[in-house]
């Protein structure tokens, strides 16, 4: 229940650690998991102080214990171990400190702690997060990669001298972090975030030598994997031997056998990568000679086409033909015009053969009125009548004495 307070009815402070020392006191006892971090057996004390904390959170709470308690495990038990504690939370008054008074202390097996792991790769898988159409490629030549490993590492020397090896100019933006232990999950996933922040880092590479099965769990943290599926930059991870498998291999982009093998598969071998540029080199050549050498042999085959080696020689041809064809049109022409003069010959003959004219030659006479109606019949004409007479040299007048008498 509450306490009544208010400002001018407060509580003294020794009233409000009783009260909080009271609800604490109606807690039962519990079973708590964690990792040792701080550890004081002292000689000849009847208690052993230690500090459990929870590494994905940060959160630390005081364990105290009897010596016996403690002597159970001592031979399996010491800092950076994950134990079981059942205990039962307790207020110390005069200094106003919440600690767990352990009565039974259980170290975490190798078995324990993979089946947890396995249990959290599936909830975590049915998430998503390690879905293939998540990972991102790696870019083929990164200029600036992000490493992550433990201080003067062997790990980190192999990352560093096998990349420089394969590739001299590559540069690297290292954090040294602790890559086991207590800090070691806050301090990779803070390391993690601050390269991923970065616009210049093109890969981060997580890598770390090998190790127990305790001293990797924190590459199998759910802090460390969720920190890892939301970088926008591609992650290699690159922890232990070629059988370890943390949680952060599944997250990661891409997943290296070892350090060494994160080298290569981060940064190409210039070595290679010169081979490579030489074949293609060859290659291209040979493809543009042999394209060449093509274009010759059709450029000759054309060449030594009759039109191309003698192009005069069809004009000349055509020429031939132009004048053959000409001079028959001439011959043509020349036959008709022939023709067509002898027929208007012999037609000029007949008409002038049919014209008055040459009737007149023949000394006939044409007789006509003064109207100029010819006369073709006795009776037309009448006795004192003048008619004009034209002849073959010309024309004259004559005069009708009597009619002529008609021809039975």
């Amino acid at each position: 229940m509450a306490a009544n307070t208010s400002p001018d009815a407060p509580l003294p402070v020794g009233e409000v650690s009783r009260l909080i020392g009271g609800w604490i006191d109606r807690l039962g006892a519990v079973w708590v998991e964690g990792q040792i971090t701080q550890l004081s057996r002292r000689p000849g004390a009847g208690v052993v102080f230690l500090t459990l904390r929870d590494p994905s959170y940060d959160i630390s709470v005081s364990v105290t214990c009897y010596r016996q308690v403690f002597d159970a495990v001592a031979d399996v038990v010491r800092e950076g171990s994950r134990v079981v504690v059942h205990a039962k939370p307790e207020w110390y008054a005069p200094r106003g400190q919440l600690s767990l008074r352990a009565a039974e202390i259980k170290p975490v097996g190798v078995g324990e702690l993979l089946a947890r792991l396995e249990q959290l790769k599936k909830s975590l898988a049915a998430e998503g997060l390690f879905a293939a159409d998540r990972k991102k490629p790696l870019p083929f030549l990164p200029q600036l990669i992000g490493l992550v490993c433990g201080r003067a590492s062997a790990a980190e020397r192999d990352v560093l001298e096998n990349a420089r090896h394969r590739w001299p100019a590559v540069r690297f933006e290292v954090r040294n972090v602790p890559v086991q232990g207590v800090h070691a999950v806050t301090q990779v996933v803070q390391a993690v975030k601050d390269l991923d922040a970065r616009d210049d880092v093109d890969v981060i590479v997580v890598a770390r030598g090998g190790g127990s099965v305790e001293d990797l769990l924190p590459f199998s943290d759910e802090q460390l994997v969720r920190a890892v599926a939301s970088c926008r930059t591609p992650v290699v991870s690159a922890i232990g031997h070629e059988p370890d498998n943390p949680l952060l291999d599944y997250v990661a982009d891409l997943r290296a056998s070892t350090p060494t093998d994160a080298a290569k598969k981060v940064v190409p071998d210039v070595g290679e990568e010169y081979e490579r540029v030489r074949f293609l080199r060859d290659r291209a050549r040979r493809s543009v000679e042999g394209l060449i050498d093509r274009e010759e042999r059709g450029l000759a085959s054309a060449l030594a086409r009759p039109s191309m080696e003698d192009p005069h020689r069809m004009i000349d041809e055509r020429e031939q033909q132009i004048a053959a064809l000409a001079e028959r049109g001439r011959r043509t022409l020349g036959h008709l015009l022939d023709r067509a003069e002898s027929e208007l010959t012999h037609t000029h003959a007949r008409v002038v053969a049919l014209s008055p004219a040459a009737t007149l030659k023949r000394g006939y006479a044409v007789l006509q009125k003064a109207d100029g109606h010819v006369v073709r019949a006795p009776d037309e004409a009448a006795p004192g009548d003048e008619l004009r007479a034209r002849v073959a040299e010309g024309e004259f007048t004559v005069r009708v004495t009597e009619p002529a008498a008609n021809e039975a």
